[in-house]
């Protein structure tokens, strides 16, 4: 830096601010200071020392309940990641992606004590996930995206259960009565397959509590009780890994002539098994997915489903990052509301 400073003729704190604070600085005495900078061979300062000088990494742990693969696979988790990015990279934050093990609805205790991150964001991790008690332990701000629900942390979530609700009516509006419920992931043992509404009910993760509580409570409402509505795991998150336990859920008799997927993914997987049985979508069975990501729009027929805005629960989930490194207070947890959006996917029974 000094030797930048010299040839430029100015201060050290001017060669600093020109990477650190370029606001500072003209546009044409920045570029100069860059251009002797590369002309010496030199970088930049050094992450390491300046994480040591200002006690900050520059990193947001981002935890996931699943291992990248999969997570990758997720439209709606790659549109509200994106968005979530796009607000944070700015300020020079960037985003360190910690995977699911699988099992425990969460990163590895170990991995995110070891992970060099200045705050945390859990996203969509099962409650009591050993992760959090990490985050507890190391005393570091977190931001929920979805679930769980932790006392302190800033967390921003959609109406899951209104939004299960409105669709559940558009399929009795439409005449249906033997209507199932295909479930994301419920950590149960063994994965995927027929669930009681009690073993369902009692699953880890927050939003399928609420998604499944807003179908069963409208079907109720309608004289259709719990235990005359076939419910399955999806034994995957991906459209790929969802189709054999949509194929578990269609294989009934009676079958169906409505499902309430809870998310576009596991509804597109149930769009597919209904075409290798011979099944027309909506002729023979209706289908809503929830979520609203791309896909859904060009799927064939298009899908009904719950629009949820991805994009902004990721601006707003990197607004809260950036109000805790702040030091802002933790404000209240936020709800986003969400909207039925009618496609080709459902007709009447």
């Amino acid at each position: 830096m000094d030797d930048v400073a010299d040839a430029v003729g100015v201060s050290r704190a001017t060669v600093s601010n020109a990477y650190n604070r370029p606001d500072q600085l003209s546009a044409q005495l920045r570029d100069e200071v860059l251009r002797a900078a590369k002309k010496i061979g030199y970088a930049g300062p050094n992450p390491t020392a300046r994480s040591l000088a200002t006690s900050r990494t520059g990193a947001i742990a981002v935890m996931l309940d699943t291992n990248l693969s999969l997570a990758f696979s997720d439209p709606a988790l790659s549109v509200t990641l994106d968005a979530l990015a796009s607000v944070v990279d700015p300020g020079g934050h960037a985003l360190l992606l910690l995977p699911g093990d699988g099992e425990s609805g969460g990163p590895r205790a170990e991995r995110v004590l070891t992970a060099q991150a200045d705050i945390a964001v859990a996203c969509s991790l099962a409650d009591g996930a050993p992760a959090l008690d990490a985050i507890r332990d190391r005393r570091m701000p977190l931001v929920v995206i979805d679930q769980p629900h932790v006392r302190g942390s800033a967390r921003i979530g959609v109406e899951d259960r209104a939004g299960a609700a409105a669709a559940a009516r558009h399929l009795l509006d439409l005449g249906h009565r033997r209507i199932g419920i295909f479930s994301a992931q419920c950590l149960s043992s063994p994965r995927g397959g027929e669930m009681t509404p009690e073993h369902a009910a009692d699953t880890r993760f927050h939003d399928t509590r609420e998604r499944l509580a807003g179908y069963l409570d409208t079907l109720a409402e309608a004289g259709i009780p719990a235990a005359d509505v076939p419910i399955w795991e999806a034994s995957g998150i991906s459209v790929e890994g969802a189709v054999p336990s949509a194929f578990g859920l269609l294989d009934r008799d009676p079958r169906p002539t409505a499902l309430l997927c809870m998310s576009d993914q596991l509804a597109l997987a149930a769009i597919s098994a209904a075409g290798h049985l011979g099944l027309s979508v909506p002729a023979d069975l209706s289908v809503v997915g929830f979520d609203d990501v791309p896909p859904a729009r060009w799927s064939e027929p298009p899908l009904t489903t719950v629009r949820q805005d991805l994009s902004a629960k990721g601006r707003i989930a990197g607004e809260l990052v950036l109000g805790l490194l702040r030091g802002d207070k933790t404000p209240a947890p936020a709800q986003l509301p969400v909207e039925l959006v009618v496609r080709g996917s459902t007709a009447r029974a």
